[in-house]
């Protein structure tokens, strides 16, 4: 078979499927496909790199792949495969890319029997070959302070222990302990031992109701990630917290919003007294918010109480896709927007976690509207974020639209050449 195949298509890696126990090969006939949106589409070589140590793979019960017959370039659903007289069911698998790289394709998949919504990680394709995985994607960035090599639990238990020795006990510190030891957050870890970035969450509500949302899931449509905090720190034990790790760490941040709580801004008067206590003790680091930017006063009064850095969620520029993401309740996308012009105009260093989703993210339109924005904000970075969610449940709630695609890789480049001084990565910066 292998002597007819389209001498165009000899890059592509094969397909992968699994069986009904999970297990995973690569299948001897069709190739690797990918999806734009709810389109199959032929990945490009450039787009294709091997899948890195700390990836992850899933299978999607109920669901079969779709690939590329080598020989007419067809895509076909491919539901079953014979071999040695044994027909095994088809199952569709996808790759989890680690931290610091973007998705260019979603996986070539059949969801028309799947009656289930599939748990909150960025599904992208993946193929086999020369014994590699081989996944669509593109590094934006790499930081050494998030790789997952520098996160050994054999190393973080007996931080937790030293740092529980030499304090006394509170909710917000056993809170953490369970994120880091519990939930694997690196922020958490980060807090344990002594480094870098760590999290200061205190928010247990919110006012959005994100389709995505990793702490809570109000409709019950896939399990959340993780557990919101259920209790309001004090100012006392933030303060606490936050003085020693700006003073001890090196390249010290700490963040309030985190995928553990809810939205910050619920907590302004809080968060804006604790900085304040923070700032008498110490100028050392960086404090940064990350927020949904729903209430521009309130991100002025925790501005002015001493924030160095705040960073932004979006899913789109385009105020329609916006809503049908965010579910909004209170406020509406052009209070996002002058959250992110004031605090331009405050000096903040100004950041957007733009959740990213090929197909959507990459379209002419989306484009140029986050041009716009960039331009009305002169915001100083962009966070390229794989947006992590069911691509089906996904695309079935956003609006549609004819808007034609360029190509996650292209967007990226358009974003660079129009504005050579914005930064494009993937990880909060130290800023003081």
């Amino acid at each position: 078979m292998k002597l007819d195949m389209n001498p165009e298509l000899r890059y592509l890696p094969q397909m992968i499927y699994a069986d009904s126990e999970g297990r995973i090969y690569d299948h001897p006939y069709f190739l690797m496909a990918g999806f734009s949106g709810s389109d199959p589409v032929l990945p490009k070589k450039e787009d294709l790199i091997p899948m890195t140590e700390y990836g992850k793979l899933f299978f999607i019960p109920g669901c079969p792949p779709i690939g590329i017959d080598p020989i007419t370039g067809k895509y076909e659903i491919v539901y079953d495969i014979e071999i040695d007289g044994v027909v095994t069911r088809c199952y569709a698998v996808a790759a989890f890319l680690e931290p610091g790289f973007v998705r260019i394709h979603l996986p070539a998949v059949d969801y028309h029997q799947k009656s289930f919504i599939l748990p909150l990680w960025a599904y992208t394709a993946v193929g086999f070959k020369d014994e590699k995985y081989m996944v669509s994607g593109f590094r934006i960035e790499y930081n050494y302070k998030w790789d997952p090599g520098n996160y050994d639990d054999r190393e973080l238990v007996p931080a937790i222990e030293e740092y529980q020795r030499k304090r006394t006990g509170g909710r917000l510190i056993e809170h953490l302990i369970n994120c880091a030891a519990i939930n694997h957050c690196f922020a958490a870890k980060n807090l344990f031992l002594k480094r870098w970035e760590a999290p200061l969450p205190v928010s247990q509500s919110c006012n959005a109701a994100c389709l995505g949302c990793i702490s809570f899931q109000q409709d019950q449509t896939c399990e959340a990630s993780q557990q919101r905090i259920s209790f309001r720190p004090s100012r006392e034990e933030i303060i606490d917290l936050a003085v020693e790790h700006l003073e001890q760490a090196p390249d010290a941040i700490i963040s309030f919003g985190q995928g553990c709580e809810g939205e910050p801004l619920t907590e302004y008067k809080l968060i804006a007294d604790s900085i304040k206590g923070i700032r008498e003790q110490t100028q050392q680091g960086t404090i940064n918010l990350n927020t949904n930017g729903s209430r521009p006063e309130q991100v002025r009064r925790i501005a002015e109480s001493g924030l160095d850095s705040i960073r932004i969620s979006l899913n789109s520029a385009r105020p329609e896709f916006y809503r049908a993401y965010y579910r909004p309740r209170g406020y509406d996308f052009k209070d996002v927007v002058e959250s992110i012009t004031l605090s331009r105009d405050m000096s903040l260093y100004t950041m957007i976690n733009y959740l990213v989703f090929p197909g959507i993210s990459d379209q002419e339109a989306e484009i140029e509207a986050l041009m716009d924005l960039i331009e009305q904000t002169g915001i100083n970075f962009i966070h390229l974020k794989n947006l992590n969610i069911d691509p089906q449940y996904y695309l079935d709630k956003m609006p549609k639209t004819m808007s034609p695609r360029i190509g996650m890789r292209q967007a990226k480049t358009m974003l660079k050449e129009d504005f050579p001084d914005l930064e494009l990565g993937y990880f909060n910066q130290p800023v003081r």
